[in-house]
């Protein structure tokens, strides 16, 4: 039930209004003025929230950061901050911004809009939407207490080999910053499977993929990237987490080699990033520009066809981050053809919000405003980056502020659009309208002061980056810089004192609030209700949005009409009318936010642990127990999460191409299987990267000869054949017998314990190797070698553990019939994960052991 249902006693209070909540599944929920709900609401608004205002905490925080630089930069030599602490407010800064602000924020719209958008009630995975949510806000504060350890990273928010490792950035701060990294990385994957499965299998009746909003196409290309982007770059963080923590020497052998190998990483997620950045304000922009010129986009497929195409080649062009490298002319010129190529399908679809600026009549909004101004920066910082595409020009200007100003009309560009989305869509999150004239004062603030902030550094550009030395020639164009730097910080100040002053006292608005907005979340309450669609399941087969309810085939929304921004829908036939299709969904859990609180408490303690050795003293004592008490935590609560009974959201009638006969469960594990893919791939290219580097041959001689085929080949053997253990659990499952899936299970379970048994005493052995060539046996610290057979291997142990807890914990589920009497294919969804990890082996084997 949702808040806007009456009593059926006529006495017209809501559920809402008698209990301040909402109901949950036959249960209260808080309500919006109760501090409980917001540790354990699932429910994609929430959410969205509270992405939106976590997000804003930490543009609060990196924007101080950033006026320390400033004011450090108004006299050659600078006046507040000494070096390291200035290398610390550098680098900090910009993992905030890049990380911690611009991509959360967006992703707080996309909570929040895009299932009202495509007609879903929630995501898929309400819990792992929470789970995603908790992650990233912990992984913040994870950072935060790097500043409290010491010193936090202060190697730049590129991490460049080798100033990433302990002998140039000692400070257990610095390894604490990257295990937070690697936390927020997490959450990402978590988000970017839940959003992949909802986008393409809970889309309303008629609403197909090439009707999506623009909004909503610019999340869902967003997302993909992100699914493979930032597994690269969680390869990249395991590897040199590794290097500090365990002495591992991916990055800190001497030589080119390692800084070149952690480039190739780190500038596979990098370059996509910027995409991922500016995708959704490009969206947020389209949609914008749609509704305050009261034009349909001008060229839609073709612009929804340069996203596409934009999305792809993202990730071939990489190597312009590397013109400086010893890489020779020949790719060199490949890439520098790869990044001009990139920047043609986006000279289309600035073309296509021109020509819908042209053809339209603009309504001189705030939001308007800022989507306008944002467009002007981007067009700036793209022709800026042109140059830095270019290899000879390159040679002069990397280095330079040339890129930091090209870097942020580009990423602070996207923000501009993404401030024009808080001003659109405030009243339908709040139900209040915001300030006119404080929108406007800001927008002025905020577009004079981006330019004299930016500008000047183009001006400046001799200037070496995160160097706070610089000519007297210069020291005007800084100063005006930093005038403007503040000058851009009041803007944000009036905009959050805007929006705080609307909701206390601004004018009630309710659904439609803009004359030519034409996508679905304008068709619901503002606020929305906590189901969002309350008449009915949304239906787009007539061609307009309308919702069907049990016995009417079609009733609209408070008599208006919706239509999503793409025109016609398809037209899907009947529909079959559900009202009340689902029993009612929960939105409450507490366990991923206990899950969140447990890893935040695992990688403070994993952060003390320096070389496979742990620290001595009381400061290792707390550590070692910090890190053991998380661990405990941690299983507790994904035990918990696991027990739980929760119903999360079904459409049974959707559009769901190309994806109608895979589950939502089946989907999310194929998605999340692809991401691992590319994790496993990054390892592997890593010792090949390595291998190479070294000679392919002269490789053997830093392998003792002890390290014989026969384990791994055992290894082989045993993870083949639990592989098949799976398949006859499930055809038990199928079967009805319950004695045969528990059987199947527990066999599956030794064999996988045999592997690690194998594996651990394969490990041992080398460890106490001593010959001439390895006195000291040949351990995780010996050589690159050792290294990578280490933590490669090492980490598909891990995924063998991994999946030896679930399999344990369905083994208990089995005893009970939950598979024989409930749902069988839940051994299928494990066994597709146990697959994939005796697919890995198979890989590994032969690298490491016969090649």
């Amino acid at each position: 039930m949702s808040n806007d249902e009456t009593r059926a006693d006529g006495a017209g209070a809501t559920a809402g209004e008698l209990t301040g909540g909402d109901t949950d599944h036959g249960h209260e929920f808080p309500g919006m003025g109760s501090i409980r709900r917001w540790f354990v609401t699932t429910n994609h608004k929430d959410i969205g929230i509270l992405y939106i205002v976590t997000s804003l905490f930490f543009l609060l925080f990196g924007g101080v950061l950033a006026l320390l630089i400033r004011a450090q930069l108004w006299v050659p030599g600078g006046l507040l901050l000494d070096g390291v602490s200035y290398n610390q407010a550098v680098s900090a800064h910009g993992l905030i911004m890049v990380f911690w602000f611009l991509s959360p924020f967006a992703f707080g719209f996309a909570n929040y809009i895009v299932p009202l958008q495509m007609g879903a009630k929630d995501l898929a995975f309400p819990r792992l939407n929470a789970l995603s949510y908790w992650l990233y806000l912990f992984s913040g504060l994870l950072l935060m207490v790097s500043f409290f350890q010491g010193a936090t990273f202060s190697g730049g928010w590129t991490m460049y080999a080798p100033l990433n490792v302990p002998v140039y950035t000692p400070h257990i701060g610095a390894s604490t910053a990257i295990l937070a990294l690697t936390l927020f990385v997490a959450s990402v994957t978590v988000s970017s499977v839940n959003f992949l499965t909802t986008m393409h299998r809970m889309r309303a009746k008629g609403l197909t993929m090439w009707n999506l909003p623009i909004f909503t196409w610019s999340i869902l290309l967003t997302v993909w990237m992100m699914l493979f982007a930032f597994a690269a770059l969680l390869a990249a963080l395991i590897i040199l987490s590794s290097d500090r923590l365990l002495g591992t020497l991916y990055f800190s052998t001497s030589g080119a080699n390692s800084s070149i190998l952690w480039a190739h990483l780190f500038w596979f997620f990098g370059h996509p990033e910027v995409y991922i950045v500016f995708f959704p304000a490009l969206g947020a922009m389209a949609e914008i520009f749609q509704t305050f010129t009261g034009r349909r986009l001008v060229g839609r497929k073709y612009f929804i066809g340069s996203m596409i195409l934009v999305a792809i080649q993202s990730f071939i062009v990489w190597m312009h981050h590397m013109f400086l490298t010893g890489i020779n002319l020949e790719v060199k010129t490949l890439f520098m053809a790869t990044t001009i190529g990139i920047s043609l399908p986006f000279d289309l679809m600035v073309f296509a919000l021109i020509y819908t600026m042209l053809k339209g009549d603009i309504r001189f909004k705030t939001p308007f405003l800022y989507a306008f101004g944002s467009l002007v920066l981007f067009i700036l910082g793209g022709i800026t980056g042109v140059f830095l595409g270019a290899v000879v020009l390159d040679y002069s200007f990397r280095g330079t502020y040339w890129v930091v100003a090209h870097f942020h009309y580009v990423m602070v560009g996207g923000v501009t659009a993404l401030i024009g989305a808080i001003y659109y869509w405030y009243p339908k999150i709040t139900g209040k309208m915001y300030d006119e004239f404080l929108g406007k004062v800001s927008f002025g603030l905020y577009f004079v002061g981006f330019n004299l902030l930016y500008f000047p550094m183009f001006l400046a550009w001799e200037t070496p980056r995160r160097v706070f030395e610089y000519r007297d020639v210069y020291i005007t164009w800084h100063r005006v810089a930093t005038i403007g730097g503040f000058l851009l910080g009041l803007a944000f100040l009036v905009t959050l004192y805007n929006l705080y002053v609307s909701y206390t006292r601004g004018e009630e608005v309710d659904g439609q609030v803009w004359d030519y907005a034409t996508t679905a979340e304008w068709a619901v309450p503002s606020p929305p209700p906590l189901e969002n669609f309350t008449d009915g399941m949304p239906s787009y087969v007539s061609g307009k949005l309308e919702f069907v309810t049990r016995g009417d085939r079609a009733a609209t929304a408070d008599g208006g009409e919706a239509a999503t921004d793409g025109g016609t829908t398809a037209d899907g036939g009947e529909i079959v009318a559900h009202d009340g299709e689902e029993e009612h969904a929960d939105h409450a859990s507490i366990w991923p936010f206990a899950i969140g609180a447990a890893s935040f408490v695992v990688l403070v303690g994993a952060s003390g642990m320096r070389e496979a050795a742990f620290p001595s003293g009381m400061e290792g004592a707390f550590y070692v127990g910090t890190l053991v008490l998380g661990i405990g935590l941690l299983l507790y609560s994904l035990v918990g999460m696991a027990r739980e009974s929760f119903t999360g959201p079904t459409m049974h009638v959707a559009e769901r191409w190309p994806f109608a006969g895979v589950e939502n469960m089946k989907m999310g594990m194929w998605v999340f299987l692809a991401s691992d893919v590319v994790l496993f791939g990054a390892f592997i290219g890593s010792y090949v990267f390595a291998r190479v580097a070294e000679g392919w041959t002269t490789w053997h001689h830093l392998i003792p000869e002890a390290h014989v085929t026969l384990p791994g080949l055992i290894n082989t053997y045993l993870l083949l054949t639990s592989s098949f253990a799976v398949v006859l659990a499930l055809v038990f499952a199928r079967r009805g017998s319950e004695r045969g899936v528990v059987a199947s299970l527990v066999t599956t379970v030794l064999l996988g314990v045999g592997f690690l048994v194998n594996k651990g005493i394969e490990w041992n052995h080398l460890f106490h190797v001593h010959s001439e060539a390895f006195p000291h046996g040949w351990d995780i610290s010996t050589n690159i070698a050792s290294s990578t057979f280490y933590l490669t291997t090492g980490l598909h142990g891990a995924h063998v553990i991994v999946g030896l807890i679930i399999a344990l914990y369905m083994i208990v589920r089995a005893r009970n019939g939950a598979y024989t009497n409930g749902d069988p294919e839940a051994i299928e969804y494990f066994g597709l994960y146990w697959h994939f990890v005796d697919i890995v082996w198979l890989f590994l084997f032969p690298l490491f052991y016969i090649l």
